[in-house]
């Protein structure tokens, strides 16, 4: 059997619902199962939805119309008319969060979160699955919560594997052989039936967690792009397709800033071997991007930019040196405010990160650690990673730029930069 991942691009609108759908017909592999990410930009506006209802803002039930109605735009175009059941279907589940903002917030900001945002993928799936029902596609839709088992951890839902792994056996393989299945990506359900986030863009990582429990042949997420590229084409005007990639590499530039595949995406597939495809939905005839064990390495430099960046520098107040003792209070506060660090360096009395500049967990980190150190700030700087480095690519990223911080290894090289001043 095999995944296929389709993220909000590929179902932005009817044509794209319909598009999917021919590319589900001319599958003739075996068993399938489909994830979906919710429509278009829709959690975008679900997380304003979320803000609006936190802050008591009037906005609330606009946004909340806003996004209804365009859900029901596309049903209208899809079904014109038809009095298909999945009218009151979708909005039988629009009804929750109508009951839900209602209220006063009076839980957790994070649960509410999950509530909310989740509804995007819900939602696109029970229209994807009537869909591919009306055009003759035998399919069944089913809801991830019930199989993807995870903490509550809200809106980074760490998966419970062994608990997950039972009962996608149990309960989805048997399914499988009578219907395409089509489920949601980015949730889960806890122990309690509340639901869980796995993190922003964590539908890959849905996907490959059905993959890694079901032992599928492969995964394919389709993209609108013809494969992975060695470069953003919003910051190159050449970039060049990577027809294969290991793991390994894979796992890099994911790292490290990559958004053509979630972090978190590769090691479920490593683990068991499965083959990792990156196709594009405009030209499903490509071949796109292998992703597999084969340990080759890129055939050419790859680069990823990241902006907003925000660097810190620590400093002992005492001029003591930043060894394990001081490194272990830094670190436990950046895990208390949950920032990740994109790039690190050390030296005998200091310790530089960048860090995505979030404003409010920046302030909060820094006032936390201003306690024990001094602190130097820098923000508005861009980030750039490059994968199999040489001197020349160093050179094409840096021209007019101010290297603040370089770390270099083997294969990679990090450089925070900013704009020179004329």
């Amino acid at each position: 059997m095999d995944i296929f991942k389709f993220g909000g691009a590929s179902v932005k609108d009817a044509a794209g619902v319909k598009n999917l759908a021919n590319i589900v017909r001319d599958y003739k592999n075996g068993n399938l199962l489909i994830v979906i990410s919710a429509m278009g930009k829709i959690t975008n506006r679900l997380e304003d939805l979320t803000h609006a209802y936190l802050s008591q803002s009037d906005e609330a039930h606009a946004i909340f119309d806003e996004i209804k109605n365009f859900h029901f735009q596309i049903i209208d175009t899809l079904f014109e008319g038809k009095a298909n059941p999945v009218y009151d279907d979708v909005a039988n589940t629009f009804v929750e969060i109508d009951w839900l903002i209602e209220d006063e917030p009076d839980n957790d900001v994070d649960y509410i979160y999950d509530q909310i945002v989740s509804i995007g993928e819900v939602v696109s799936t029970k229209i994807v699955a009537a869909w591919l029902n009306e055009t003759g596609s035998k399919s069944l839709w089913v809801d991830a919560r019930n199989f993807i088992q995870t903490d509550n951890t809200y809106k980074e839902g760490k998966v419970d594997w062994l608990k997950s792994n039972q009962i996608i056996q149990r309960d989805l393989v048997p399914l499988l052989h009578e219907n395409i299945i089509v489920t949601q990506g980015f949730i889960g359900g806890t122990s309690e039936n509340y639901t869980t986030t796995l993190g922003r863009e964590g539908s890959d990582y849905s996907a490959a967690i059905f993959a890694s429990c079901l032992n599928a042949a492969a995964l394919t997420i389709w993209k609108d792009v013809p494969g992975v590229l060695n470069a953003d084409p919003k910051w190159f005007d050449e970039t060049e397709k990577i027809a294969q990639l290991s793991y390994h590499d894979a796992i890099e530039l994911t790292y490290y800033g990559a958004t053509v595949i979630h972090p978190k995406t590769i090691k479920p597939l490593q683990n068991k071997g499965i083959p990792l495809f990156v196709r594009s939905f405009i030209q499903p005839e490509g071949f796109g991007t292998a992703i597999t064990k084969e340990n080759n390495p890129l055939p050419v430099p790859s680069f990823i930019f990241k902006v907003n960046q925000a660097l810190i520098s620590i400093f002992p107040k005492d001029y003591s040196f930043i060894i394990e003792e001081n490194l272990s209070k830094i670190f436990e506060r950046f895990h208390k405010h949950k920032i990740k660090i994109n790039t690190m360096l050390n030296s005998a009395i200091s310790f530089s990160v960048s860090v995505d500049d979030r404003s409010a967990q920046i302030e909060k980190l820094i006032n936390d650690l201003s306690t024990e150190f001094t602190i130097k700030y820098n923000k508005g700087l861009e980030l750039v990673t490059i994968r199999y480095y040489n001197q020349n690519t160093i050179d094409r990223v840096t021209v007019d730029k101010e290297i603040l911080l370089e770390v270099k290894s083997r294969h990679t090289c990090q450089m925070v930069m900013k704009n020179k001043i004329a």
